[in-house]
């Protein structure tokens, strides 16, 4: 393409991380968008197994064929306590980066309307009638325009709302001994050294001798890469795991924050993904709420009539997620208090639902009240003084 020329779209997404290949795939499993042209923008190939997704659910989803494990059990652990968790009516589900990639590109190449261009998006600019896209390479324009690309400065350039990061390295070994039950996965364990954090251990067995093992933190700061490596390997001497190989690394840092990214959002212009606050504040998880907001999406985009901005829908959940934010920002080494007092007595069906955003009132007392209360108490007087 001539870069004098300028193509226009009717949808173009910049970025093609997993908020944007939920919405394409599920634009054209719809049927409704044969007659639109959909250009998807990354710089970066997505052909790397650079990430683990792991959601609960209680039924087969879409994704289904790429799910590489499945889990019945958890194990939820802190310095004085283990509780094997039976996770039904649920099951928590694995899906690898590359697996998905794979799995969705290979989808949209079967459609002449979605075009995916390796470029790095340079600006952004909403007109009345369009919006302008400029990347390194070319100039484009679209009547709508869906941004992942996550801009750090946003949220961190601010005070108003609590900015943490779940944090993480995670190391997939292959262990000489037998030593990993492939039926349960380990959800939490909180029996490694806090240091004034909240930090814990994240175990996905796949086999008796092969596992992800991820030294995970809910803090402001991240730490030097050698230390999280330390804790890693403290922990599977712990286990009893002596001679090991490293079959794959990996590395990440979400935002946990209830900035609301969604004020941001215009007529033309919406944010989605991690840019357009989609991941769990409270969590740091993102597949499970990328997967229902990218099926809420799709939906509203059957209506034309519409500005983008009126798509977000604040919920009570997005208040509670920013009294625990509010907790660990100013209180890091209660983080272990709070998730033991969820999982030691609490149904964890109940826990899951509520963290999935689709408890009642009732069930939402009856989860929040197992945890302690003076904390919560405090936030609420600070976040609405």
């Amino acid at each position: 393409m001539n870069s004098s020329q300028i193509q226009h779209f009717d949808y173009i997404f910049t970025g093609s991380g997993l908020a944007s290949l939920m919405t394409v795939y599920k634009m054209v499993l719809s049927g409704k968008f044969t007659d639109k042209s959909i250009l998807l923008l990354d710089q970066d190939l997505k052909k790397t197994n650079d990430r683990t997704w792991c959601f609960w659910e209680k039924e087969d989803t879409i994704w289904n064929p790429i799910i590489s494990k499945k889990w019945d059990t958890a194990l939820f652990a802190n310095e004085d306590f283990n509780r094997h968790l039976a996770l039904k009516p649920y099951q928590y589900n694995q899906i690898k980066a590359n697996d998905f990639y794979n799995f969705v590109f290979t989808a949209l190449s079967k459609y002449s309307n979605v075009i995916f261009l390796n470029e790095k998006v340079t600006d952004i600019n909403e007109l009345e009638t369009h919006v302008f896209v400029g990347t390194e390479k070319n100039r484009y324009t679209c009547n709508y325009l869906f941004n992942s690309i996550y801009t750090k400065a946003f949220a961190e350039g601010q005070n108003k709302y609590p900015v943490l990061q779940q944090h993480f390295v995670g190391w997939f070994v292959k262990s000489e001994a037998a030593i990993f039950n492939p039926d349960e996965v380990t959800f939490m364990d909180f029996s490694v050294e806090q240091r004034g954090n909240t930090r814990f251990m994240y175990l996905l067995p796949t086999s008796k001798t092969e596992a992800l093992v991820e030294y995970t933190l809910f803090s402001e700061k991240l730490l030097p890469t050698a230390e999280y490596e330390k804790e890693i390997e403290i922990y599977l001497e712990k286990l009893g795991i002596g001679q090991f190989e490293i079959l794959e690394k990996e590395q990440g840092s979400i935002p946990m924050t209830c900035y609301p990214f969604w004020k941001k959002n215009t007529k033309r212009v919406l944010n989605i993904g991690t840019a357009g606050g989609w991941t769990k504040a409270s969590t740091g998880y993102t597949f499970k709420n990328s997967d229902k907001k990218s099926s809420e999406l799709v939906k509203f985009l059957q209506n034309e009539n519409f500005p983008l901005k009126n798509f977000h829908k604040k919920s009570t959940f997005w208040f509670y997620d920013l009294l625990l934010l509010d907790i660990l920002y100013r209180h890091n080494e209660i983080g272990s208090s709070i998730f033991s007092s969820l999982f030691k007595k609490g149904n964890p069906a109940l826990v899951f639902k509520f963290l999935d955003e689709e408890t009642n009132l009732i069930e939402d007392l009856n989860v929040i009240l197992k945890c302690p209360k003076i904390p919560f108490i405090k936030a609420l007087f600070r976040v609405f003084p």
